[in-house]
């Protein structure tokens, strides 16, 4: 039985998420820190996205919301455990990821001369808090 490490480490030999998985395979690490790279990005999508249309009923409205914020916790917490591998190539590839999608999504770089009056908001959830 293979005990988990409790301080942080580098190596390409570690369990993320699931028993045995990435191996030891150097290039199924790779796409082990490509997939928590992925995911956390995903989740700064998730928080900044504009999806739910005006005009639609509250509850639709209600119920669209709360499956968005459902599925963007539960994203967060498989980067959470991710990194729980105590692997630096791991943390290192879920701060970038969460990064890359803040710089994307989240802030002036990209947008158009659009003006952000304060308090205005731009998604449809509210920020992800620790």
């Amino acid at each position: 039985m293979m005990m988990g490490h409790i301080t942080f480490f580098w190596g390409t030999s570690t369990e993320i998420l699931f028993p045995g998985w990435p191996g030891e395979s150097f290039s199924c690490y790779i796409l082990a820190l490509i997939f928590v790279f992925m995911i956390s990005l995903t989740v700064e999508w998730i928080s900044h996205a504009k999806l739910i249309k005006s005009g639609i009923s509250n509850v639709a409205s209600g119920t669209l919301q709360t499956l968005m914020y459902a599925f963007r916790i539960g994203l967060a917490y498989l980067v959470m455990l991710a990194v729980m591998s105590f692997n630096i190539g791991v943390l290192l590839a879920a701060v970038a990821g969460y990064s890359v999608g803040f710089l994307i999504f989240g802030s002036q770089v990209f947008r158009n001369n659009l003006k952000i009056e304060p308090y205005q908001d731009l998604s449809d959830l509210p920020p992800l808090n620790c």
